[in-house]
């Protein structure tokens, strides 16, 4: 049998490629976990006027932590950049309870990428990746579907 020869230069880069492989396949495994759930919310957006501040209510929710009358908050006005609302969202279900994230939404199609980082009260940890779409005629709520989850809570002092 004829030894294989490795340069000592490429040995780091497919050690590093390997550990890096290693990392995203576990990585995957760990956002496809069963604490992932779907999301389905409807909001009213009537009184959302575009400027920095405006708001939309839920109107319908499958997460017990935001119930309906909660408020997304949007914290940058629409069209700048020119076409696309991009702004950093709060939503507020009440009494302390809020998650924070950022919504990129195409002004001429309604489409919307959302996604949630952290929260406080019932909705610390909440983590989310959200599609927004209007509704289809006669429907006139906006709507969001995608998947979420509740990062776990640590006893860190």
């Amino acid at each position: 049998m004829k030894p294989i020869h490795i340069h000592p230069l490429t040995t780091p880069f497919v050690v590093a490629g390997f550990v890096t492989l290693t990392l995203l396949l576990g990585s995957a495994s760990v956002s496809a976990s069963e604490g992932t759930k779907h999301l389905h919310i409807r909001k009213d957006c009537s009184q959302y006027t575009g400027l920095a501040g405006s708001s939309c209510t839920v109107t319908a929710s499958n997460v017990a932590a935001i119930p309906v009358g909660s408020k997304v908050f949007y914290d940058q006005a629409a069209n700048n950049p020119a076409g696309l609302l991009d702004s950093n969202i709060v939503l507020d279900a009440g009494n302390g309870n809020r998650a924070v994230g950022r919504c990129t939404l195409d002004l001429a199609t309604g489409l919307a990428l959302c996604l949630f980082f952290d929260g406080t009260g019932t909705l610390a940890g909440f983590n989310a990746r959200i599609d927004g779409a209007p509704g289809v005629a006669p429907d006139t709520s906006y709507h969001w579907n995608g998947k979420y989850s509740f990062a776990e809570k640590t006893n860190e002092q």
